[in-house]
């Protein structure tokens, strides 16, 4: 498939994520949460000196620039982290790139010396479930109605934490 990703081939270029990007971070998360945060958003967060973000690079083909396949943002606070958000664009999903995101971020968060990594994730989000217990993560709590739905009524929140060592 021409201009795709594949990422059996090339592994994904993840690297730190600059305020330039926060366009396209929003367009990715538009196609990945029912309400998207905005382009100011991104840009004052990925700004901010307190938050840790990557990018993961699809591949350029055919003399066009590299495009933003994902995105993971994180918080940190002394020793301790939560995950913003994590995205990845539709034509790039399950493709490997989710992991290769969250693998580069937590060894960036684990040079830092954080201990503890929080992150919240929809109960029925299955796919997010499986990616997050195969880095570690396990339920420390839930937040009932935390989620709001663009077409149903809100659901709930599972919380999750991985400690480094």
């Amino acid at each position: 498939m021409f201009g795709f990703f594949d990422t059996h081939r090339r592994p994904p270029d993840v690297r730190r994520i600059a305020p330039q990007a926060a366009t396209a971070c929003a367009k990715i998360h538009a196609q990945s949460f029912a309400y998207p945060w905005s382009a100011a958003d991104f840009e004052t967060l990925l700004a901010a000196r307190d938050v840790i973000g990557e990018a993961a690079m699809a591949a350029a083909w055919w003399g066009k620039s590299a495009e933003l396949a994902g995105f993971i943002l994180s918080r940190r606070v002394l020793d301790e982290a939560e995950i913003l958000t994590i995205a990845v664009a539709p034509e790039f999903r399950r493709k490997g790139i989710g992991s290769a995101l969250l693998g580069v971020h937590l060894a960036t968060l684990a040079a830092q010396g954080t201990k503890a990594l929080f992150l919240e994730v929809e109960a029925g989000n299955q796919a997010a479930l499986a990616l997050y217990t195969q880095f570690g993560f396990q339920q420390v709590g839930e937040r009932q109605a935390y989620y709001r739905k663009a077409d149903g009524p809100p659901t709930t929140a599972l919380v999750l934490r991985r400690d480094f060592r």
